[in-house]
């Protein structure tokens, strides 16, 4: 592959994870090399980061398909072992004494003189003895079966087991610790070090593991299964409590516009009161005829937002998205109200603590909102008439309505006037479905239903988030 095809395939690559790279920022990133040694796969990696990488978020994106597109090295040992045999390194195993007692399984030479070597740069963090120790692990214990009877391919989780980075942590603090008090500072820090210093082999064993897979078969495919999705693509209902934290960051700007929109006055033509001041002084270049009127701005009316979430197990996931949403939103309007329902409805404004700890709130809501009846199953026609009976003033004509739920009410009753109603009171009202699409009416779903009466629309993730607050301004 030519030097161009590298980079024509790794640019698709980054598009494909989700990194946004237009053609202009392509051919900066060609041009970039012509002031660099390209023979410097560090100045490589940072001159093409430079032009290419516009959010921090998607630096390790990018740094995943780099190392796939441009490998350390390339041709070492990429063809993996037949199944059963085992690369030696050992320069002295040809002088081991062939009478000596097996060791057992996991104590083969090849093992010992690899975690010898890990726990040699574990101790001095010398990292010109990492790479060789990763590439030596890799070939050593990293082939696996394929999936192909005969096949044989590389696994990282083969080559973690066997070494087992973690079990040299005792050995290791007994020799950095040596005359100080255990269970100190001092410990501590040396324990962080190390994890530190095992995370760091365990991604250069999966830099070395996606070379040769990229060598056995294509860096495209490699690419595209190794890259985890960047944050405004990952699914709302599988996010994890890493996850959530890097959505709390982006999900601020997205409410700050989704408020400025919502704000805005669906009557733009409309002008404001007539500045008759001005109109006057304009007057003046022509003669003291107002042709042309000068009125005042109309000031946008900050509204009140009103959240109805689907809380029930089918969306659990979701409602800490919606919890992050409401979080953010409650900056942005004068008057936020939140409230949850799975066959019973409470209002759950009060957990929403700005500052506090998104998972702490499920678990707060979970334990203490009374949104369960008897059943505790899901159902939207109960939660929307007790809503209509309980709050018959939550909404007004400058209200924002906001329902998040996958609109699935296990077959019970919609009560679509008492929504109908509900929504012709407010200034707004969207409805956002974690689902696809696609799915929608299928089963107990009731989608359509619902969205005849108020606009419903996808939203598993903030990318498409983001496109529901851009087109609310057209």
């Amino acid at each position: 592959m030519s030097l161009l095809d590298r980079h024509v395939g790794f640019v698709a690559a980054l598009r494909e994870a989700g990194v946004t790279v237009s053609v202009a920022e392509g051919l900066d990133a060609v041009a970039s090399m012509r002031t660099i040694e390209l023979v410097d796969r560090e100045q490589l990696r940072a001159a093409l980061a430079a032009t290419l990488v516009k959010r921090q978020m998607h630096r390790p994106t990018f740094d995943t398909v780099f190392d796939v597109f441009y490998p350390p090295v390339t041709g070492e040992s990429a063809a993996p072992p037949s199944p059963g045999q085992i690369p030696d390194r050992d320069p002295d195993a040809a002088h081991r004494d062939p009478d000596a007692a097996h060791r057992g399984p996991l104590e083969d030479p090849t093992r010992d003189r690899i975690r010898e070597a890990l726990a040699q740069y574990l101790r001095d963090g010398d990292e010109r003895v990492l790479d060789s120790v990763a590439r030596d692990a890799v070939a050593a214990f990293g082939a696996v079966a394929g999936r192909a009877p005969g096949q044989t391919s590389w696994s990282r989780m083969s080559v973690l087991e066997r070494v087992s980075a973690q079990t040299l942590m005792a050995g290791l603090l007994e020799q950095v610790l040596r005359g100080e008090d255990r269970g100190g500072l001092a410990e501590r820090l040396a324990r962080t070090t190390i994890n530190e210093r095992i995370a760091l082999f365990e991604r250069r064993v999966d830099v070395d593991v996606r070379r040769r897979l990229a060598e056995l078969t294509d860096a495209e495919s490699v690419a595209r299964t190794s890259v985890r999705p960047t944050i405004e693509r990952v699914n709302f209902m599988g996010a994890t409590r890493a996850d959530l934290v890097a959505m709390r960051r982006e999900i601020q700007p997205l409410a700050r516009r989704l408020a400025a929109r919502l704000a805005m006055d669906q009557r733009r033509h409309r002008r404001g009161q007539l500045d008759f001041r001005r109109t006057i002084r304009a007057s003046l270049s022509s003669g003291g005829v107002p042709i042309t009127t000068v009125h005042r701005p109309r000031r946008p009316l900050k509204t009140d937002l009103v959240v109805l979430c689907d809380v029930s197990e089918s969306v659990t996931s979701f409602a800490h998205f919606t919890l992050l949403l409401v979080y953010a939103l409650r900056e942005q309007f004068s008057r936020v109200r939140a409230f949850a329902f799975v066959d019973e409805l409470d209002e759950v404004t009060r957990f929403f603590t700005p500052g506090g700890d998104v998972i702490e709130a499920v678990t707060r809501l979970a334990n203490e909102a009374d949104v369960t009846w008897i059943l505790g199953r899901t159902d939207y026609g109960r939660a929307f008439e007790l809503f209509a009976h309980r709050f018959p003033d939550a909404i007004g004509p400058r209200t924002s309505l906001l329902i998040l739920g996958d609109a699935r009410s296990n077959y019970g009753e919609l009560a679509l006037p008492t929504l109908a109603e509900l929504t012709d009171k407010a200034k707004h009202a969207f409805w956002l479905n974690p689902e696809r699409e696609s799915i929608w009416d299928t089963g107990d779903s009731r989608a359509s239903d619902f969205a005849a009466i108020v606009p419903m629309v996808e939203c598993r993730n903030l990318a498409q988030l983001g496109d529901f607050v851009r087109g609310l301004g057209q």
